[in-house]
């Protein structure tokens, strides 16, 4: 037993134990993504909605007016070509009451002061909005008293500032006769 003492330490631990090399754990799978990925993947699927809702909202807005501009523009033509003011006039203030009415859904019946201040909603300078308030007489006044002109350039500058609904002030409260 003593010679088994004697021998030398590099012998000893070259007959020892053989031990295996240190393994690492396999990478992690990309699939299911952590927690944060998840979360991400949700917010940009929400911008992206958002982004289409409002382009869609942003279309839809942009068609309405260049159908209207183009209704005006028609009305236009067809005073050029028959010469009536009276339907010009007409038609000149039925397309600014269709218009005011997606704002105020009793534009369509307002008369004087109420119209007014309907108009005056869209900031527009007080000669465009004295033109626009012409309308109303020059339906049933006789036809040289009408300036199509001022009128149509009136109601085109009403109309551009009208179709943008930020533009809208807010209705303001009518005096109540108490």
């Amino acid at each position: 037993m003593m010679a088994f003492a004697q021998q030398p330490a590099s012998t000893v631990a070259a007959q020892g134990p053989v031990l295996r090399d240190i393994h690492l754990p396999p990478d992690p799978s990309w699939w299911p993504p952590a927690p944060g990925w998840w979360l991400l993947g949700a917010l940009l699927l929400l911008a992206l909605l958002a982004a289409a809702w409002l382009w869609r909202r942003h279309r839809r807005t942009q068609r309405q007016r260049r159908h209207v501009l183009a209704e005006l523009d028609r009305l236009l033509r067809q005073h050029q070509h028959d010469g009536d003011q009276a339907a010009l006039a007409s038609g000149l203030h039925q397309l600014l009451r269709r218009v005011a009415r997606r704002h105020d859904a009793t534009a369509a019946q307002q008369r004087g002061e109420a119209w007014r201040r309907t108009l005056a909603r869209v900031p527009v300078d007080a000669a465009t909005l004295e033109r626009l308030l012409a309308l109303d007489q020059a339906i049933y006044r006789a036809p040289a008293s009408f300036d199509h002109a001022a009128a149509s350039s009136a109601v085109r500058q009403w109309l551009r500032l009208a179709l943008q609904p930020g533009k809208w002030k807010p209705v303001t409260q009518e005096p109540t006769d108490a």
